[in-house]
């Protein structure tokens, strides 16, 4: 009986932080309530899965998302018009990011644990 080839992918998980101006809460809130279909799609195609975003009361987001590469899911979106649409829309809210593109602010944070 021949042995089916078993193909392994690994996968990233990535976990951000970036800072939406306080005084804009409710309007992101209602932003991610309603996100393009378009920008979903994009994102599902560049290889983004398990992506969540958690908002506290101070406007801290805290975002996580697994992938097989980041610098791989990144350039895909970079590809996608859609992505820079919705970053350009999006930047306003947030602030340490100097008006560019929320997605270039996300700088991951170290896995010291993970439970399987």
């Amino acid at each position: 009986m021949p042995f089916a080839s078993l193909e392994l992918s690994f996968v990233q998980r990535i976990c951000f932080h970036l800072q939406v101006n306080p005084d804009r809460l409710d309007e992101y809130k209602e932003r991610h309530r309603s996100v393009w279909p378009e920008m979903r799609e994009a994102l599902q195609a560049a290889g983004w899965q398990n992506y969540s975003l958690f908002l506290d009361e101070t406007g801290l987001v805290t975002g996580y998302f697994e992938c097989e590469e980041l610098g791989q899911a990144q350039r895909a979106m970079d590809a996608a018009p859609v992505n820079a649409r919705w970053q350009a829309e999006m930047a306003e809210f947030f602030v340490g990011l100097g008006g560019g593109p929320p997605d270039r602010g996300i700088v991951p944070v170290p896995e010291i644990f993970h439970l399987d």
